[in-house]
C-alpha cells in the first residue's frame, strides 16, 4: 500500500481529534500510522511490525479513539465510563508515555484515561479507577493486582492492544497474559504492536488474534537505516577508560549507555561522576520517583549520561537522542534490535557504539545474523596522556591510594633503632626479678579441678 500523499484528515478521523494532532504540530501519518489506522478502523485485528520510533503508538492510539469517540460521556457517574480499551505494556516507563500520548489525542473529547503500573502504592491509584475510565494503560501486574482487589472490572472491553509484546515475552509475562486474556470478553478487537517478530510472536498472536492482518514498514528484525552502527574491540579491562573517553570527547550531550545489569549501571554512573562526567542510573531497583527523577534531569540536559539497564530503558522516548552506547551487548541479539532504535528516531540520524570484548564475539555475531548485515568494525586506540580523558592508564593512582588505605590497616614493620641500648638484649636486675609465684597466673604443675558448669558444680569430697 502506498502512505504517499496521505494526511490525517483523509484517514476518516473525528474533527476532535484532528483538532488535537494539528495543535500538536501533526499532520502527515507515518508510514506505520498510513498502514494501521485504516485496518484498525474497519474493526479488523492487527499484528504490526515496526521499528521503536516509527509512531506504533498513534498508529493504535488514534483508530482507538475514534472508534470509542461515540461512547464517550459528560456524566459523572463511573457507570457511564467503563473500561472499553486495554493497552499493555511491559514497563512502567512505557506505561507513563503511552498513556500521556492518548491523553493529548483526547484532549478535545470526553474520553478518560488512566495508567497503573507497579512499584508505587496501588491505594493511590484506586480512587481515580473508582471515577471510571474509558482507557487504560496498564502493566500486566499491576492489573492483575487491581483485579484480585477488585478495583476495576474488564468485562466491556472491546479492543485490547499489546504494545512492545516482544519484551513481555522476554520478561516472562507470558503466564500474566493468559490470565488477563481469560478476563476479558471473547468478542473484542486484538492489536499487537512488536519491534521484533520471533517464533514465541508468531505463536502468541495465533492465541490471541483472529485472522489478523499483518503490516510491517520495515524488514523483520532490520535495525533503522538512518542509524550508524560502529563496534570497538576492546578488552573488558579497558572498556570503563574507553567509554569515558568517547563521552568526553563527543560533541554529543546526550547519551544512553546500556548495561545488562543493574549493579554494573549503578557502579558505571558512579565511576563516571567521580571523574567529571554527569551520569545517572536507571534500572528496576530503583524507586519509580527515582527512575523518572533520573530521566527528566537526563532530557532537561542537567546529566549527559543515562546508564540504563535493557528493563529500564524499554519505552525511553527521547527526542532526537544522538547516540547510545553498548557498554555490554546483550546476549539476546533481539535487545540489540530495541537498544539501537533508541536513537534514529522520526527521520533523524543517530550513532550507535559498541564496545565488545573477546567473550562478547560470540553475541556479536549472533546479532549481525539477526540483522543480516555486518558492523563496522573499528579498533579502540586510547590515549595515554590526554587531559581531557580518563584513561586506564589513569587508574593507577587510584590503585595506589587503595593500597595506601589497605596497608594502613596493617602494622608497618619495625625499623632498626639507632640506639645500642634498646637493641642488647634483656638482662633482669635485682630490682625487676619475677617472682615464682606469680608464674602460676601462665603455668601450674597442679592438675585441674574438673567442673561441671552445667549442674553447679561438682559435690565436694569429705
Amino acid at each position: 500500500m502506498s502512505t504517499e500523499n496521505i494526511s490525517f484528515a483523509s484517514l476518516n478521523l473525528a474533527p476532535e481529534i484532528l483538532k488535537a494532532l494539528d495543535e500538536f504540530g501533526y499532520t502527515i501519518p507515518t508510514p506505520i500510522q498510513a498502514q494501521a489506522i485504516p485496518i484498525v478502523l474497519q474493526g479488523r485485528d492487527l499484528m504490526a511490525g515496526a521499528q521503536t520510533g516509527t509512531g506504533k503508538t498513534a498508529a493504535f492510539a488514534l483508530p482507538m479513539l475514534q472508534k470509542l469517540m461515540p461512547l464517550a460521556s459528560t456524566s459523572a457517574s463511573p457507570a457511564r465510563h467503563p473500561i472499553r480499551a486495554l493497552i499493555l505494556v511491559p514497563t512502567r516507563e512505557l506505561a507513563i508515555q503511552v498513556e500521556a500520548s492518548v491523553k493529548v489525542y483526547a484532549k478535545h473529547s470526553a474520553l478518560r484515561s488512566l495508567v497503573v503500573y507497579g512499584g508505587v502504592d496501588i491505594k493511590t491509584q484506586t480512587p481515580h479507577l473508582m471515577k471510571g475510565v474509558e482507557i487504560l494503560v496498564a502493566t500486566p501486574g499491576r492489573l492483575l493486582d487491581h483485579v484480585e482487589q477488585r478495583t476495576l472490572q474488564l468485562g466491556q472491553v472491546q479492543m485490547l492492544i499489546l504494545d512492545e509484546a516482544d519484551r513481555m515475552l522476554d520478561m516472562g509475562f507470558m503466564p500474566d497474559l493468559k490470565r488477563i486474556l481469560a478476563l476479558l470478553p471473547k468478542q473484542r478487537q486484538n492489536l499487537m504492536f512488536s519491534a521484533t517478530f520471533s517464533n514465541e510472536i508468531k505463536k502468541l498472536s495465533e492465541e490471541f488474534l483472529t485472522e489478523p492482518v499483518l503490516v510491517e514498514v520495515a524488514r523483520s528484525n532490520a535495525t533503522n537505516e538512518n542509524v550508524t552502527q560502529k563496534v570497538y574491540h576492546v578488552a573488558k579491562d579497558d572498556k570503563h577508560a574507553l567509554l569515558a573517553h568517547i563521552l568526553n570527547e563527543t560533541e554529543t550531550k546526550q547519551v544512553i549507555v546500556f548495561t545488562k545489569t543493574k549493579l554494573t549501571a549503578s557502579r558505571l554512573a558512579r565511576q563516571l561522576v567521580r571523574e567529571g562526567i554527569s551520569a545517572d542510573a536507571i534500572h528496576g531497583d530503583k524507586s519509580q520517583s527515582e527512575r523518572i527523577q533520573a530521566l527528566d534531569a537526563f532530557k532537561q540536559g542537567k546529566i549527559n549520561a543515562l546508564i540504563a539497564t535493557d528493563v529500564a530503558a524499554r519505552g525511553l522516548d527521547i527526542d532526537q537522542l544522538p547516540m547510545v552506547i553498548n557498554y555490554e551487548i546483550p546476549s539476546a541479539p533481539e535487545d540489540y534490535v530495541h537498544r539501537i532504535g533508541r536513537t534514529g528516531r522520526a527521520g533523524a540520524l543517530g550513532i550507535a557504539i559498541s564496545l565488545v570484548s573477546p567473550e562478547e564475539e560470540k553475541y556479536l555475531k549472533e546479532i549481525e545474523k539477526l540483522i543480516k548485515r555486518e558492523i563496522t568494525k573499528e579498533t579502540a586506540n586510547l590515549p595515554v596522556n590526554n587531559s581531557r580523558s580518563r584513561t586506564s592508564t589513569e587508574h593507577k593512582p587510584r590503585e595506589k591510594t587503595y593500597d595506601r588505605a589497605a596497608s594502613s590497616t596493617r602494622p608497618s614493620p619495625a625499623k632498626k633503632s639507632n640506639d645500642p641500648w634498646f637493641d642488647k638484649p634483656y638482662e633482669p636486675t635485682g630490682t625487676d626479678t619475677v617472682k615464682p609465684q606469680s608464674n602460676q597466673l601462665y603455668k601450674t604443675s597442679k592438675p585441674k579441678r574438673e567442673v561441671a558448669a552445667l549442674l553447679g558444680g561438682l559435690p565436694r569430697k569429705g
